[in-house]
């Protein structure tokens, strides 16, 4: 099979477009033909060389988000079928026996991630627990499908299970035009909150209007504090969701009202932040709660929500195989809003 992968750390030019060999099922697997995929943050660190996962190894092929059609089963599968339209969730934890990616759910240490440190979605086909794939609606479009599980279960995860959004909450949410922010902005929607975001540059800040969150101001040349305390008439929010880091991080912890959670979930401005006041911290009562991996049954029930919401997704660009390179330049220009997806 044509894949994308690189066997060494650097720029886009390292992706390499190369023949090799088609993935074999064990016994509880399923080889889905990758009809979609996305870029993710992650892919550019890891291929950088400046973080890795745990247990990844070079060469490498990146694509966590994986849409398509079963193109073969193991022998000992029976819940899906070649000819299915599938998701895949890339997370393997609880992989049972069987599979062959089998024995790579810590949790806490070396998870098993597919495109993370597993071949994943860059590529025809890709290798999957056959416990760890759900059909697509037959009205659902495979692009719909695949910005779906890393955005969606990042968010879902932070929000609900670790934040405990509650409706009638206000949650602020940055970098709106992220994958996961974009995602959090529909979860708590969905969930019956108030929906703040900050967003880099008036554009973006005007589509994330378009996608219905309640007020949102440019990080860029707004005081973020400032604008939360103005959009809750002086309160604060109650969570603040924020995987930017440190350019945001002590504004995210003022903008709380008393009590207020700030949940982080991403480190992409760099990973050393400032508190910037202990007193206030303490005086205040607010908490700061890490987002850790989502568990093996929360991508179901997630997945059954967002097959009911069904929204449009949010897709900057679509790109081929060879067109990987120019993906990856785009992703670190930041100069764009939604996902952009890979069609093999």
């Amino acid at each position: 099979m044509k894949a994308v992968q690189y066997r060494s750390f650097g720029g886009p030019d390292v992706l390499e477009l190369v023949e090799v060999p088609d993935p074999e099922p064990g016994p509880l697997d399923v080889v889905v033909r990758v009809q979609a995929t996305c870029l993710n943050r992650l892919d550019v660190v890891q291929r950088n060389g400046w973080y890795q996962l745990p247990g990844y190894t070079l060469p490498h092929i990146s694509g966590m988000d994986v849409a398509g059609e079963v193109v073969a089963v193991g022998v000992a599968v029976r819940t899906v079928a070649v000819g299915d339209r599938v998701v895949v969730d890339p997370s393997l934890s609880e992989v049972p026996e069987g599979s062959t990616l089998a024995g790579r759910g810590d949790l806490y240490g070396e998870l098993g991630v597919i495109g993370g440190n597993c071949d994943g979605g860059y590529a025809e086909l890709c290798l999957a627990p056959s416990t760890h794939v759900h059909r697509i609606p037959d009205a659902m479009d495979v692009v719909a499908a695949a910005v779906f599980p890393t955005a969606w279960l990042t968010a879902w995860h932070a929000l609900i299970e670790v934040g405990r959004l509650q409706p009638g909450e206000t949650m602020l949410v940055h970098a709106a035009g992220a994958g996961v922010s974009v995602a959090a902005i529909q979860i708590a929607r969905w969930r019956g909150a108030r929906v703040l975001a900050t967003a880099g540059g008036p554009d973006k800040v005007a589509r994330a209007l378009e996608l219905g969150v309640d007020d949102a101001c440019d990080n860029r040349a707004d005081d973020v504090t400032a604008f939360a305390f103005r959009a809750t008439a002086g309160a604060g929010v109650d969570l603040v969701l924020d995987h930017v880091g440190p350019a945001l991080f002590a504004p995210s912890l003022f903008a709380l009202r008393p009590r207020g959670r700030l949940v982080v979930c991403g480190n992409t401005t760099g990973d050393q932040a400032t508190i910037g006041s202990l007193g206030h911290l303490f005086h205040m009562g607010v908490s700061i709660l890490g987002s850790d991996p989502y568990r093996h049954a929360e991508f179901a029930e997630a997945w059954g929500v967002y097959t009911t919401l069904a929204p449009p997704p949010a897709v900057a660009g679509e790109y081929a195989l060879a067109e990987v390179a120019e993906a990856h330049r785009r992703m670190e220009d930041g100069s764009f809003f939604g996902k952009l997806v890979v069609r093999p």
